[in-house]
């Protein structure tokens, strides 16, 4: 038996080569599904969509190409005009995901409800969704008018489901817990909200409303981190109405108070403030001691006594005021 010799290789290389080749130079079938205007016959037609209608119309010679067709966006809104008219939406509210199963429920509500539709709605309604999604409501509407964003909204009503989940709220007041809430949610965002302005909103002492957030902090083991006076600046000097370089130079001076420990043990609060005094001052910038106070929660007496502080080592300070 001979064995044949030679390097068969190269030849089953080059094969392979002119196949890839030819295969290559095929076109293969545009396989896509185009709806072509039978009269304008152009490759790219211009189709046009009417939602009110439900038709396909060609942009070019206005034949419609199909009909009923239909619409898949969403309906009414949910809220009235401002004509104070009928709501117009018909498929009520977006489902909340904070909310068990309520996507799933169909309320129908009349006017004048007799007694026995009352005491069936009563018998056959789920108290303790009720219950959850009148606090959301509660929730919510206190949340708007701290003016937080829906990252905060949505984290308070998450944080609110958990502790009715866990019963940490059972036999104690809601309203302070839904204050612990709001607190936890802005620290957990990082949008700056003092003790003092939770407690001015929702009408909750400050004892209770530390006893409520320590409570929150050791049952889901969070982790806020510290909140210092740089996170209250920005709102501060926006609502005295400071420029951006104003504020910035608040800022370095603010850090660099935290990384001297000049004002170690007072709240960010007074920290802040007193910077903005320091600065508006320094700078012959026309804005009241009182406004300051009044922006920032803080009493007078108490941002001037930490102002003094504050310009007994203005020469630690002095080369960011030169910027």
């Amino acid at each position: 038996m001979s064995v044949p010799t030679g390097n068969v290789f190269p030849k089953l290389k080059r094969t392979m080569s002119e196949e890839e080749s030819l295969t290559s130079s095929v076109i293969l079938p545009d396989l896509n599904i185009r709806l072509i205007c039978p009269i304008c016959k152009n490759p790219q037609p211009k189709i046009i969509e009417e939602y009110a209608n439900g038709d396909l119309v060609c942009g070019e010679c206005g034949l419609v190409l199909c009909d009923h067709i239909i619409d898949t966006r969403s309906e009414w809104r949910t809220f009235q005009n401002d004509y104070n008219e009928k709501d117009a939406s018909r498929v009520g509210a977006p489902a909340d995901p904070f909310l068990p199963g309520a996507a799933l429920e169909t309320t129908i509500s009349s006017k004048g409800k007799s007694d026995l539709t009352k005491t069936h709605f009563k018998a056959t309604v789920d108290k303790n969704t009720l219950t959850l999604k009148h606090a959301l409501h509660e929730i919510e509407a206190m949340c708007t008018l701290m003016d937080l964003s829906k990252e905060v909204i949505d984290t308070t009503k998450q944080l609110y489901k958990r502790t009715v989940e866990e019963k940490v709220i059972r036999g104690k007041n809601k309203i302070t817990f839904y204050a612990a809430c709001i607190y936890v949610a802005c620290r957990i965002s990082k949008v700056a909200r003092s003790f003092k302005e939770i407690c001015a909103s929702t009408q909750v002492s400050k004892k209770l409303l530390a006893h409520a957030v320590k409570n929150l902090v050791a049952t889901f083991e969070l982790n806020m981190g510290l909140m210092t006076s740089e996170d209250l600046m920005t709102r501060f000097c926006n609502r005295l109405g400071l420029t951006p370089d104003i504020e910035r130079i608040c800022s370095k001076i603010s850090q660099r108070i935290e990384e001297l420990g000049l004002l170690t043990g007072r709240t960010q609060n007074t920290i802040a403030a007193a910077t903005i005094h320091f600065i508006t001052n320094t700078l012959n910038i026309p804005i009241s001691i009182e406004k300051i106070a009044l922006v920032s929660g803080m009493a007078v007496h108490s941002i001037k006594s930490v102002s003094r502080i504050i310009y007994s080592e203005q020469k630690k300070l002095s080369d960011l005021l030169g910027d």
